[in-house]
């Protein structure tokens, strides 16, 4: 397997030089990345041209957004050609088209809700859609909660707080849906992802994670659940080995199928990341990593000056028997249909 990365079914190569931008182009912190059905690649980063698309062999499409978003975060694919780009800058979330018109827009951009007030949005930070259309956003920075919406942005219900116990957040950093309709958040801070079903009814937690800041589920809705881990940033634990940051693979009950760390942990080799903030799967199997190397390396190297070109991109590519040579099968997890699984949650 080349360049050793991951085991068994998982295992991958990294794509040297993937990106392929227009001359003079720059990416800064990747916020969130996203995969269309053409296995189209959607970077918000924290720089000019803040939306940029790239087809699967990293050639330049397109980009928009500029002089829209003040701190992108999270990217998340609809099912109709759309995508939801969450800002935790500006406090809001947009649904677009694939072409960066805006179809509707939740919460004020500008106007924070209270400090911890569970009322949307304080530095929200991601968005999922569960089978049936609705909206999940994890809020973030300044609340400690889940939001869930109408497909038409009305407001059902929210659920969570501040603390440790089960329901309680930790800033939820990272949220996502399977198949069947389950809602999984990653407590970032809480070191731990929480799993409630679509009311928000907690049902179990998976730990065994240290800061779990991204999260992805996999597009062949066999449970698989891709999550990036980050590091220490404390000057006791900073340079402790096995604590990240990583990116590790968990099966449908939680349990780790196979993860990618090297050692050192954080740097741009093989297998090493610098903060994994964004991950996205297409439909072979191959995994795009975005993260905020930046913001990240202060925290990492406090005595060392940043330097002026980081990797905040990269694609790893699935190798072995395991890798896909075409569009995924897309069926539910557990071997039953969405509408299966809405009807026995009922």
């Amino acid at each position: 397997m080349d360049a050793g990365l991951g085991s068994g079914d998982h295992g991958y190569r990294p794509v040297d030089g993937w990106a392929k931008l227009p001359p003079g182009w720059r990416l800064g912190d990747v916020g969130g990345v996203g995969v269309d059905r053409h296995d189209n690649v959607y970077v918000f980063h924290r720089g000019e041209h803040p939306l940029i698309v790239l087809d699967r062999d990293g050639h330049y499409v397109r980009s928009w957004g500029d002089g829209v978003f003040s701190r992108p975060h999270g990217v998340h694919m609809g099912p109709d050609d759309t995508i939801y780009l969450t800002d935790d800058g500006d406090h809001s979330v947009r649904k677009c088209t694939l072409d960066g018109r805006v179809l509707l827009t939740l919460g004020l951009p500008g106007s924070p809700a209270p400090f911890m007030s569970g009322v949307p949005f304080h530095r929200c930070t991601h968005t999922a859609l569960s089978p049936t259309g609705d909206l999940y956003v994890s809020d973030g920075y300044g609340n400690a909660c889940v939001h869930k919406f109408a497909p038409d942005g009305r407001l059902l219900r929210s659920w969570g707080g501040p603390g440790s116990d089960p329901g309680e957040f930790n800033l939820p950093h990272n949220i996502a849906c399977d198949a069947a309709g389950l809602v999984y958040v990653a407590d970032r801070e809480n070191h731990r992802i929480q799993v409630f079903d679509g009311d928000g009814r907690f049902q179990t937690q998976w730990h065994d994670l240290h800061r779990p800041s991204a999260l992805c589920m996999s597009p062949a809705h066999d449970g698989v659940c891709y999550v990036g881990e980050i590091g220490p940033y404390y000057a006791f634990n900073r340079a402790a080995p096995n604590l990240g940051p990583r990116l590790s693979i968990l099966g449908p009950d939680g349990r780790r199928v196979a993860r990618i760390a090297a050692a050192p942990a954080a740097g741009e080799g093989a297998g090493q990341f610098w903060s994994p903030h964004g991950l996205a799967v297409d439909s072979r199997g191959d995994v795009y990593v975005g993260e905020v190397s930046y913001t990240a390396w202060p925290s990492i190297h406090p005595d060392r000056p940043c330097p002026p070109v980081l990797r905040t991109l990269q694609k790893l590519a699935r190798v072995g028997a395991a890798a896909r040579t075409g569009p995924a099968p897309r069926r539910a997890a557990h071997g039953a249909t969405p509408e299966a699984a809405e009807e026995r949650r009922r």
